[in-house]
Parts: C-alpha cells; sequence; structure tokens
C-alpha cells in the first residue's frame, strides 16, 4: 500500500518558493546579445529540419509523466504552445491549476513550448509544490514520496506559473561522456537518461552513439581497413577525437549495427521530445589506408598522445588536412549519410579537430583556412549547419591560442554558424579573456568532473551566479547554458543547481544569512527534498558542506588523486625529507583553501581545499540523522560518500606519514602506517559494498551483457577493466601515462586492484628498510603492471547487489577513525 500524503508544506515556505520560481524575465538585449549573431544562430538552428508534432510532443511528455510517477499520469493534463499565446515567442513553461478536476481527472495543467518544457513544468511543479527530488539512479534515484496522492495535489495561485528560460539553449554532455559513462548502455538505460534530460531543460544534447557505422559506411573502404582504426568500445571517444587508435578495438561489426540501431531509438525519443540533438561531422581523422587509396592527398600523421613508447599500432593518428579537395568530399558525404539513416533532424553538428592536438603551424591565415574548411564541409552537407565547438582547446592549450590565433578560428565561418562551449567557465571562464568569444555566440557550460572519478566537490557559488554575470554582462553573446562533464552520476547538488540556471534569470541565493526573516533557501529546500522530511542536523550538516566541500575557489580542476586510488609510482628516497613539516604547515593552513602542496617532482598531490575538521563535522550530522532517515536511499548514498570521502583524505595523511618513518628509518612507524593504511582500503571497501551505486560488479556486467560471442565478451570485460585502471598502454617496467585517470571508488575495485598494489609497494618497502636496502622501483613496477596486466584480462565475477548496513558501518568507521 501507498503511505498515507505527508503534511503539506508550511505556508511560508510554501510562499518563499513562488518568491523563488516566478522571476521577472532578463531584458531582451541582455539575453540576445548582438542581434545579429543571435538572429542567425536561431534561424540556422531551426533551418529546414524535422520536428515532432504538437500531439507527439505531449504525448511523449505523458510518457515521461507515465515513466516517473505512473499512479499520477491522469493527474496532469500537457499542451503544447503551438500558436505562442502563452510564451509569446521565447520558451517558457506555464503551471495553472484545471477547473473542476476531481479525483480521477487532471488536477495540473503544463503548457510549454516543446516537450522539454512541458517535462521541465513538470519537474519543477514536482519539486516546489511536492517537496520531490528526482536524480540519477546510481546517486539515490527520486524521492517521491512527498507527493499528495492524486486528488489532492496542491494548487497553484490562481493565475497560474510562467517561467521563462533567459537564454534559448541547454547543453548537455562532453565528447568523453559517451566513453565514461554512457559505453555500456542498452536502450532502457537510455531512455532513463533522456527522460532525466527532459526533467532538467536539457533541449541540446550531443548524439555520438553508433557513429562508427556512419564511418564505416562513409568512407566506403573495406571492413578490415578499419579494424586498426577504430577504438575498442570503452576507448571510441579519443578515437573520434584523432588522439589514438585501434587500441582496445577492433569493433565487430555486431557492435557496429547494435550501436547504430540503438542511436535511431535515442533520437527518436529526443525529436518526439522537442529537442535539437548535436550530432557528430568530419574532423579530418582518416584510417591509415587512405594514404594508399589517395597518395596525392595531403595526410600528414599526428604527434605522440600518451602512449609509453609510441607503439604505431595505436600511437600517431592520421590527419587529412582541411585544405585539402578531399577533406570536404569527406565531411560532406559524412553529414549526407547520417542525414540517409536518420533523417533531416538537427542542423548542428560538433567538430574538434585539435582536441588535444595542436595545428601544425600557428598561422593565423592556416587556421582561418583551416575553419573555413571544416564549415564547408559541414554547408556542403546540410546547407543549414551551424558548427559547435568545444572551448576546451583555447584552455587546455593556452599558450598556442592567443588571441590572433582565437579570432582567425573564431570568425572563419559566417556570423551566426558557430556555437562556442566554454567548456570550464564555472572555473576558468574564457569569455571573460575573450571579449564575449570576440562576438562568437557561446554556451556557458560547467565541465566540473575529469574521468568519472567519484569525489564530492563543487563550486555552488559560481553555479549560482556565473551564467547569470556572463549573460547580463555587456555586449553578451551568451545563448545558453550547459553541463560538459566527463563522467555522470556523482554530485546530485552540483548537478540540481547546474539544472535550474536554464530556467533562472537572477542568481540563486543557496544559503540566505541567518539574520532574515526568511525562513529558508535553496540548500534546505533542497535537503528537503532530497530526504522528503526536515531534519535540523542533516539541515546544519548541508550548511557546512556548502562552505567546505562545495566551496572551492581554488581554481584547480577536481581530478581525484587520492593515494588509494591514484598510488604514487615513487622511490621514497626521491622525495624531500621534509614532509611531516608539510603536513605540519598544513595544519596551520585549516582554515585556509589550499591544496596538497607538491614536496618533489614525482609525488602527486591529492587535491584538498577545505578543512577535512570541518567535513568531518558534517558527516557526524549525516550519522546523528540516521535514525530518522536510514530507510531513504538518497540519505544512504549521501552517507556512504561522504563517510568514504573522509576516510580517503585520512589515508593521504596516513600514506604521508608510512613515507615519513620510513625516511627516519622508523620501522616500527612504517609497519604502524602502512597496516592503518591498508586497513582504510578495505574498511573503505566494506563501506562501499553495502550501497548498490558503489559497486564495480555493474560496470563490468553492463559490459559483458552487450556481446554476443564470446570473444566479444572477453574484449568488453577487458575493456571495461583496463578504462578504470592502467586505461592506456605500458611496458613490464613502465606503467601507462594515464594509468588511473578513471580511477573508480567502487567495492570489489578496491580489494582486488587498489589494495594489492599498495600491498605490494609497502611490502617490499619494509623488507627494504629491514635489509638496509634502497628501494627498488623498477621491481615493485614489475611486480605490479604485471598483476595489473593479469587483473585487466580477468574474469573473475564481482557483486551486483550491495551487502550490509550502511548506517552501521559508517557508524563504526567514524568511531575507529575519525572520533
Amino acid at each position: 500500500m501507498r503511505p498515507p500524503p505527508p503534511a503539506p508544506l508550511p505556508f511560508l515556505l510554501l510562499l518563499l518558493l513562488v518568491l523563488l520560481v516566478h522571476l521577472p524575465s532578463p531584458p531582451a538585449e541582455a539575453a540576445a546579445g548582438p542581434a545579429s549573431a543571435w538572429g542567425a544562430i536561431s534561424a540556422a538552428a531551426g533551418g529546414r529540419r524535422r520536428v515532432a508534432s504538437p500531439a507527439e510532443q505531449e504525448a511523449a511528455a505523458a510518457g515521461v509523466l507515465g515513466r516517473l510517477l505512473p499512479s499520477h499520469a491522469r493527474s496532469f493534463r500537457f499542451q503544447i504552445d503551438s500558436k505562442g499565446g502563452v510564451c509569446g515567442g521565447s520558451s517558457c513553461f506555464r503551471i495553472s491549476n484545471v477547473d473542476g478536476s476531481g479525483k480521477n481527472g487532471a488536477e495540473i495543467l503544463i503548457q510549454g513550448t516543446t516537450a522539454v518544457e512541458l517535462a521541465s513544468g513538470l519537474h519543477w511543479y514536482l519539486k516546489y509544490w511536492c517537496g520531490a527530488h528526482i536524480s540519477w539512479d546510481k546517486t539515490g534515484g527520486a524521492q517521491l514520496a512527498s507527493v499528495p496522492l492524486p486528488g489532492s495535489l496542491p494548487q497553484v495561485k490562481a493565475t497560474g506559473v510562467k517561467i521563462e528560460r533567459p537564454v534559448p539553449w541547454n547543453y548537455y554532455q562532453n565528447v568523453v561522456t559517451s566513453s565514461y559513462s554512457f559505453v555500456w548502455w542498452d536502450w532502457k538505460r537510455w531512455e532513463k537518461e533522456i527522460d532525466w534530460m527532459a526533467l532538467q531543460g536539457i533541449n541540446l544534447p550531443l548524439a555520438f552513439t553508433g557513429q562508427e557505422a556512419i564511418w564505416q559506411k562513409s568512407f566506403n573502404v573495406t571492413d578490415r581497413n578499419l579494424d586498426g582504426f577504430f577504438g575498442g568500445p570503452a576507448f571510441l571517444a579519443w578515437a573520434r577525437m584523432g588522439n589514438l587508435h585501434g587500441w582496445g578495438g577492433p569493433l565487430s561489426q555486431n557492435w557496429l549495427d547494435q550501436q547504430l540501431a540503438l542511436q535511431k531509438k535515442i533520437l527518436s525519443r529526443m525529436i518526439e521530445l522537442g529537442m535539437v540533438p548535436v550530432l557528430p561531422s568530419f574532423s579530418g581523422n582518416v584510417p591509415s589506408v587512405f594514404k594508399k587509396l589517395f597518395p596525392s592527398a595531403n595526410i600528414t600523421r599526428l604527434g605522440d598522445w600518451n602512449t609509453v613508447n609510441g607503439d604505431p599500432r595505436w600511437c600517431c593518428t592520421y590527419l587529412l588536412d582541411p585544405s585539402d579537395a578531399l577533406f570536404i568530399d569527406v565531411g560532406q558525404a559524412f553529414i549526407k549519410q547520417e542525414m540517409k539513416e536518420y533523417g533531416d533532424i538537427t542542423n548542428i553538428y560538433n567538430c574538434d579537430t585539435f582536441n588535444e592536438n595542436t595545428p601544425p603551424t600557428n598561422e593565423p591565415a592556416y587556421i582561418s583556412s583551416l575553419g573555413s574548411a571544416i564549415y564547408e564541409a559541414m554547408s556542403r552537407g546540410n546547407k543549414d549547419a551551424v558548427w559547435l565547438m568545444q572551448g576546451w582547446l583555447f584552455y587546455s592549450d593556452a599558450a598556442f591560442w592567443k588571441e590572433p590565433q582565437m579570432k582567425a578560428l573564431l570568425h572563419s565561418v559566417p556570423t551566426g554558424k558557430m556555437i562556442v562551449l566554454d567548456l570550464f567557465a564555472d572555473v576558468k571562464p574564457i569569455w571573460q579573456m575573450s571579449s564575449q568569444f570576440y562576438g562568437v555566440p557561446y554556451i556557458w557550460c560547467m565541465l566540473h568532473n575529469f574521468g568519472g572519478n567519484i569525489e564530492m566537490y563543487g563550486v555552488l557559488d559560481s553555479i549560482s551566479s556565473g551564467p547569470v554575470d556572463a549573460r547580463t554582462s555587456h555586449n553578451s553573446t551568451m545563448v545558453g547554458v550547459g553541463m560538459c562533464m566527463e563522467g555522470i552520476e556523482h554530485n546530485p547538488v552540483v548537478y540540481e543547481l547546474m539544472s535550474e540556471m536554464a530556467f533562472r534569470s537572477q542568481k540563486v541565493e543557496v544559503e540566505l544569512p541567518s539574520n532574515l526573516t526568511i525562513p529558508q533557501d535553496w540548500l534546505k529546500i533542497y535537503s528537503y527534498r532530497r530526504y522528503g522530511q526536515s531534519n535540523v542536523d542533516i539541515e546544519k550538516a548541508w550548511g557546512i558542506l556548502y562552505h567546505t566541500i562545495y566551496n572551492c575557489t581554488d581554481g584547480i580542476a577536481d581530478h581525484n588523486k587520492d593515494y588509494i586510488v591514484e598510488f604514487p609510482d615513487i622511490s621514497p628516497s626521491s622525495i624531500s625529507s621534509d614532509i611531516s613539516k608539510r603536513r605540519t604547515i598544513s595544519k596551520m593552513e585549516k582554515h585556509r583553501r589550499f591544496i596538497l602542496s607538491e614536496v618533489s617532482a614525482s609525488l602527486p598531490h591529492p587535491h584538498l581545499w577545505y578543512s577535512k575538521n570541518e567535513a568531518i563535522k558534517a558527516l557526524e550530522l549525516f550519522l546523528n540523522a540516521g535514525n530518522e532517515l536510514s530507510k531513504s536511499l538518497t540519505y544512504r548514498y549521501d552517507l556512504v560518500d561522504l563517510t568514504r570521502q573522509s576516510l580517503s583524505k585520512l589515508a593521504n595523511e596516513v600514506y604521508l606519514n608510512a613515507l615519513n618513518s620510513y625516511q627516519k628509518k622508523d620501522s616500527n612507524g612504517l609497519n604502524l602506517h602502512t597496516k592503518k593504511f591498508l586497513e582504510l582500503i578495505v574498511d573503505i571497501d566494506t563501506l562501499l559494498a553495502s550501497d548498490d551505486n558503489f559497486l564495480l560488479g555493474p560496470w563490468l556486467e553492463s559490459a559483458k551483457s552487450l556481446a554476443m560471442t564470446e570473444n566479444e565478451r572477453k574484449q568488453y570485460e577487458w575493456n571495461a577493466r583496463t578504462q578504470v585502471t592502467m586505461w592506456y598502454d605500458n611496458t613490464k617496467i613502465e606503467q601507462s601515462k594515464l594509468h588511473d585517470y578513471a580511477n573508480k571508488f567502487w567495492s570489489g575495485l578496491l580489494k582486488s586492484y587498489y589494495l594489492p598494489r599498495a600491498s605490494k609497494y609497502f611490502t617490499r618497502l619494509t623488507r627494504n628498510l629491514q635489509e638496509n636496502r634502497s628501494f627498488e622501483l623498477e621491481e615493485w613496477r614489475k611486480d605490479w603492471i604485471a598483476y595489473s596486466n593479469e587483473w585487466q584480462s580477468g574474469k573473475e565475477l564481482y557483486a551486483v547487489k550491495a551487502t550490509g548496513d550502511a548506517l552501521t558501518i559508517s557508524k563504526s568507521l567514524f568511531r575507529k577513525y575519525l572520533s
């Protein structure tokens, strides 16, 4: 039976919510920027493309509701504002009451520009009138128990509530998200993600699945000649960018056909919801056989990208120069093949020719001709094409991309035919240093995550104000907001707030000063919705987390380098002997935001930007709330995540204590700290095993489930295991340059991979100290690299269901290590 509905939200809270959501629209000039660029983008994005009918979109929105909250399928009515009577030509949704509604009839009417606005309006209503919360399943899922029963839904004010988008686009994905997060998804998982996207207001999603089948048909070369071109499933993103080729491959015809069929389902659903998918285009990356087929073509080989020894089997991809006539022919053929397979569904295409690769010359004239050729190839295939480009290259290779080079590329296409993603605007906004991208429309994006690492981290104040500052700045050319994380399914509070900024025309007060008479702020409302009830300890805990973990202002790109998951490849004798002094300085600076400073060129420095003691106080408050909230899946996820992070940061200190003891030739201290470090790995693994969302097993099983043959099964599992561990190639004595880039705090991975690695290191360290010999770094490398390669090819099974009680385990570990 369904539990009785909770008591309605207090009147003052509802009043505040109305104040929060009923925000004025921005001035037209602030939202639009220069009229010429804005008008051209709007016209080109619309152009001639297939758009779902109002009836199809209304049915699609109803489908989202039916899958999310089937008990309320008849409680809402959806209506596309096809004539603009509600939205007046802008993008909006409007929530109003349905007159004469009864127990079996619709109670709430949601009108909107597209089905995305309808779904967003539904989500807004569920959040701010019913106290509900929706996040990814792997971050606790949806909290819908607070939604009243059909027939008793809260009414909005009599005139309704209308919310307009301050900018038209809400973009989603990074070009590598497809590999770090989506690679093993089937249609069931994709359908859930597209629903989530619609609820968050995303209307401009990257759609990269299945493109290898398009390349296969466009290149018109034998399948055998493509075996060394495509990467394996878990490494396709980097093969697409021209960073590598062949690594983890080849791709079977089963994979190509399967992914193309999946892409057609994905695109069909996106179109039904009124989204504008961003499809890939030709960037110049070609198979090696092109050198033979087109001997006069200007094809060069790019430099090494992170291999250990330049192995030609996957190093140094081939690039067809954009100035060559063949470039336009291939680019046009690719766009035409996409249109043949998918229909005329979009005018927006992504291309990143030099993503983590550098052009052969910095001459502005060359760069301009390069940009012109890329766009011409697009426009020959689709005359309305708009080029969407990641602005990451301007940040990652800032020494190359100075003002002349940036202008040359950005101005190489007609006005309004390019949109730039300000990919890292949450930390390093390029729009500020480039005069609004020199007049080119751009999207303010949050990058936030690297490698799909699991780390509690965020900059909530930047998210809540940055898009507004950019949009209202002088001569703004901002046309959207976006989320460009490398991996998803973590830090739900960050993505909740960032998604809301697509509909916020004013800055969000994440936390209000305590002396104000308004009783609630965004963060308190969030915690109420996430767990389905108010709790004083939880509110206090989130206040601490906001000022610590979610207030990183040091400008460092957060990539988890905690010593458990990225174990240093060093000899202790190569490290400065003042480790303890550094630790003392860190303690003295506990009230300042800082990162662990580097004591030698070889010792990695885990990112620490907050007071660990304050975060531990937040954890204690979480534990205090356990008796009330232990049944909540969202609470359990947050509790496990916060406990994990607190213990991992402690392990960093323990590791340094062990090295310090070794340098002092203190064998007792080394044994003590070694034992504690290894115990922490085991205990964190046990903690993670208590929640379904922190398990290695589902990642591996989802990979194997896509296989149709035994060889595919072995290949896919190897791909899945390798990506989260060694990542790329290695020799017997040299690990991959990208080892642990995609590290994960997953139960199973800690015990079976990170623990043996650390144990082998400390066993050898202890023996060397006892025998008064120098640490044999190369011998340890041989030992653990051999173990890693064996593990990568392993077949052992890992749990796919949680075991143990998360609250009990967290309390026990808190007493053992943190109290």
